[in-house]
Order: structure tokens, then C-alpha cells, then sequence
């Protein structure tokens, strides 16, 4: 019975009719203290006058009385749903992005560096970076770290050698980890060394049968490698779209392929080197959850499998909610997302970008948010031939020392600032969920009834419980027209408003 009247009470406080007087007498005895509760606001528009802006006025929350207005019901915030621990948000450093930060001057290199991946001021906190295994099809060209004449082998790995990352990764790297030593690194190779393939090229092919333990030790070496240069790799994807034999580099990796490969060698060469670097799976788009699925039915390739990673450029989101469904034991890793817009285009779609890579992406259970990728110059090189990526614009355009900043950058940043790694998605009302709604008897007017309504006003939202005891609430507004809106926590409400095609990330104490 208790368990009934407390719902009931929350139920009363989320749509409040009782008049001012009433309302005193239903405060608790913090309540003084409470009404002090100030949001920070920080918002971009679709014209551009506000990129990530903090705005100059906090906002203040206040009872239902003070609190009323803004239509529909409020975003109720429940901050006693928790769902998934949030690891971080960031980019791709590829070859490509590396070369161009390491063509700066050190002092130039060194502010933009500190921007992105430093927390105060304006400084946007990226917390994840995604690195490449050797050549992505975003490098000047392809190489893998044991790259031998034609006809040769090296089963012993004895040639193995980072030297390529050693001029432009690597420092690069060094640099980021000055700024933030706890910021997380996923590794994802686009194709094993040629002569391990079947096909001897770069594009396409799979990993011969007979190379497939080498092919793991290979990745073993990697990782310990780069632990040897103080570069600890977090997360390993076994191969990138490995579906996907149209770029270049690429290799070929079927499902029971990669279970195989997972099971027999990855998976017991982790173990007997006590790597503790976790394993994802598939790291391709959402229309094909059915190949983590048949990785996690082999009993003995699961032991050794943390999770899945995903894309989005096929397929629905909820796929990753499917696959938590089935598997919520496994982790979801969302790992790229080409973001781009025509430079200097007006209005920027941040409305549009910030609902699908943020609020869709962590609504549907992933952990984290790596866009692709980090910096390209003006006509978006360097990439390969053949099935390299023209279009892949950087979240920064770098030309000589020249930065500019577009819409990926702030996509990531409306999240990376606030949401730091280790906070909690909690609840928010959203499109869809059902409402109280109270109302009071015609005839008896000391009568409260009770209805049920389905929400079809409130804005796509998401909400997060940090470390450090702070909610945020990240906030669309993809309609045409400037929005009111209501926010409730803890029986009080804030009255905000976003203009047309804006995003907003809110963020007060929950002390």
C-alpha cells in the first residue's frame, strides 16, 4: 500500500492544480532551499548566432503556482529510472586527422587540441576517440603495420612495427592524453596485412583460414605495442563493416566467420596475455542486429565478447534496443556516423543531427556516440582511391593553422561537455508516454479525478545523472515554430523556451 501512495503522490506533483495557498502547505521543509535550484542553459541556433552558447540568465525552478504555463505536460524528469552508464562522446583520429594536426604549428595545434578535449571554459570535453588499426580509407594511403614484400610472410611477426602512427597518431595522441589522461580509446582495423588475405589486395577479400591466429596475435601486439607508448586501448571492434568490401582498405568478416575467429584465437590470446582491452562485435550498420545475435548464441566465442558496435547509414535505431533486449548483459557501442554540411551553409541542422546522434542514439542503450571523423582539410582529403570517402567532412576543417568549426563539432559538443563518462541515462517524458492528467469533479468540487493521456507535445529529449550529482537534460526543438516548454524535478517546474530548428543542453545541481 505504500508503494501505491507514493506513485500517487509523484502522480499529483506532475500535474499540480491546487492554488498558491494550497501549494504552500505542500512544500516540504527544504522547500526554501529547493526553489534556489538554477539551470544553466546552453543553446545553439539553426542561423548560426549561437554556436554552444552558455546563456547569460540561469533559469529558476519553482513550485506549480509560480510554475504553470509553456501548454501540454511537462518533460518530467525521473531520476529514479536509471538505464545505461554513459562512456563518453567523440571522434575518429585518423591517419588523415593526425597528418593535418601534426602540419600546424605546435602553438596553434596545441589550442585546438585543448578545445576540444579539455572541460573548462568553453572547452567541449570529448571524452572517446576512436582510432584505426593501420589505414583507413581516410589516410594519405594504405599500410598496416607488418606490410612485406610480395610473396613473403611473417608468422612470427617478427617485422611488426607502428612506425607509420609513430609520425602523426601517436603524438597527436600523446598530446590529447596530456589534456585528459582518462579518456577512452576504441581500436578498429579496416583490414588484416595482404599477405594474410585471400585475395593479396588491400579492398575486399577475407582472412585466410590458416592466418587467422597470427591475424589475432597481430591485434594482441597492436594493443600491447601501444600501451608501450602510454596509449591504452579501451575497446577493440574485430573489423570495420565487415560486410562492407567496397572501401579501400577493406576485408570481408561473415558472422560465423568472426564468431570462429573470436572463439578460437582473439578470445584465448587476450586471455593467456591477460589484455584486458574489451571486444565488440560487427561494428557495422542497424539493419543486420541478426549478426551479433549469432555471435552471442556460441556459448564459448560470448565468454569472451563485452558488446556491439554500431553505425548509421542503414537501418533504424531500435535495432540496438532489439539487441539489448535479447542481450542486455552485452554492451551497445555506437562507433561512427559521418555528420556533414555544406560549408558555411544556412540554417545548420543541428535540430535534426542532435536528435539522431545524441537523443536516438543513447535512448536506444548505447554507451557512448563516436562520430566520423575528427578534422579534413577544405576539399575533405586526404582519403584513398577507389573507395575512399570524398564527402567525409571533419567535425573541424583544418587549412595550414586555420580552424573551422562545423556541425559534427557541435553535435558532440551539446553532450561531451556536461555528459561526462560514467553518468547515467535516467528518465524523461517523451513523444508517446503516458501522462496523469487531474482534473477536478464538476459537482464536487473537493474531488480530484484522474486520467491518462497519451504525450504528443513534448520536445525529443534525453536526460543523464552525472558523477558529480548534476542533471542534464538535452533538449530539441525540430518544429517550425519557437517552443514553451515545461521541465519538472522533484515536484517543481522551469519554464524554457527554444527557438525553431534550436538545441539546448540544460544542466542544474540535483543536491
Amino acid at each position: 500500500m505504500k508503494k501505491h501512495f507514493l506513485v500517487l503522490v509523484s502522480v499529483f506533483l506532475a500535474m499540480p492544480l491546487f492554488s498558491s495557498a494550497q501549494q504552500g502547505q505542500q512544500r516540504p521543509a527544504s522547500a526554501q532551499q529547493q526553489s534556489a535550484r538554477q539551470i544553466e542553459a546552453w543553446v545553439t541556433t539553426p542561423d548560426r548566432s549561437m554556436l554552444f552558447s552558455r546563456q547569460p540568465e540561469t533559469i529558476p525552478f519553482a513550485y506549480a503556482a509560480a510554475g504553470r504555463g509553456g501548454g501540454g505536460v511537462p518533460i518530467v524528469i525521473d531520476e529514479q529510472l536509471s538505464m545505461q552508464t554513459i562512456d563518453g562522446f567523440g571522434f575518429a583520429l585518423t591517419g588523415g586527422s593526425a597528418e593535418h594536426l601534426m602540419k600546424m604549428n605546435s602553438a596553434e595545434r596545441a589550442r585546438i587540441l585543448r578545445e576540444i578535449f579539455a572541460t573548462d571554459g568553453n572547452n567541449i570535453g570529448v571524452s572517446y576517440i576512436r582510432l584505426t588499426i593501420g589505414a583507413s580509407d581516410l589516410n594519405s594511403f594504405v599500410f598496416s603495420y607488418n606490410d612485406l614484400p610480395e610473396g613473403e610472410e611473417d608468422f612470427e611477426l617478427t617485422r611488426f612495427d607502428l612506425a607509420q602512427d609513430k609520425l602523426d597518431v601517436i603524438p597527436v595522441m600523446k598530446e590529447i592524453l596530456a589534456i585528459n589522461p582518462n579518456i577512452l580509446i576504441l581500436g578498429s582495423p579496416w583490414s588484416a596485412p595482404v599477405w594474410m588475405k585471400d585475395n593479396g589486395r588491400v579492398k575486399a577479400g577475407s582472412l585466410r583460414k590458416e592466418c587467422y591466429d597470427v591475424y589475432a596475435r597481430y591485434l594482441v601486439k597492436y594493443i600491447q605495442e601501444m600501451q608501450k607508448e602510454g596509449i591504452r586501448i579501451d575497446a577493440l571492434t574485430v573489423q570495420n563493416e565487415p560486410i562492407n568490401a567496397n572501401n579501400t582498405p577493406s576485408m570481408r568478416m561473415n558472422a560465423e566467420e568472426q564468431t570462429e575467429f573470436i572463439r578460437d584465437h582473439l578470445g584465448p590470446h587476450f586471455r593467456t596475455n591477460n589484455i584486458s582491452t574489451k571486444i565488440a562485435v560487427f561494428n557495422h550498420n542497424l539493419d543486420r542486429p541478426d549478426y551479433p545475435l549469432s555471435i552471442y548464441r556460441d556459448p564459448e566465442a560470448t565468454q569472451y565478447v563485452d558488446g556491439s558496435s554500431w553505425h548509421h547509414y542503414g537501418g533504424d535505431m531500435s535495432a540496438m534496443t532489439l539487441v539489448h533486449n535479447a542481450r542486455p548483459d552485452k554492451s551497445i557501442y555506437f562507433v561512427e556516423q559521418m555528420v556533414v554540411e555544406t560549408p558555411g551553409q544556412v540554417p545548420m541542422a543541428i535540430a535534426a543531427q542532435v536528435r539522431r546522434m545524441i537523443i536516438n542514439v543513447t535512448s536506444n542503450w548505447s554507451r557512448n556516440v563516436i562520430l566520423w571523423n575528427l578534422a579534413a582539410d577544405p576539399n575533405n582529403r586526404p582519403h584513398t582511391d577507389d573507395g575512399g570517402c570524398p564527402m567525409c567532412q571533419g567535425a573541424i576543417t583544418i587549412d595550414g593553422n586555420n580552424v573551422t568549426r562545423n556541425l559534427a563539432y557541435y553535435v558532440i559538443a551539446h553532450a561531451s561537455k556536461f555528459v561526462r563518462p560514467g553518468s547515467v541515462r535516467i528518465g524523461s517524458t517523451n513523444i508517446g508516454d503516458m501522462s496523469v492528467l487531474l482534473t477536478t469533479d464538476e459537482e464536487r468540487r473537493e474531488v480530484v479525478r484522474v486520467a491518462t493521456i497519451e504525450n504528443a507535445t513534448a520536445l525529443p529529449n534525453v536526460a543523464f545523472r552525472t558523477p558529480d550529482n548534476k542533471i542534464v537534460l538535452i533538449v530539441v526543438n525540430d518544429t517550425f515554430a519557437a517552443n514553451t516548454f515545461r521541465v519538472q524535478f522533484r515536484g517543481q517546474f522551469a519554464n524554457l523556451r527554444l527557438l525553431p530548428g534550436a538545441v539546448g543542453t540544460y544542466i542544474w545541481s540535483a543536491e
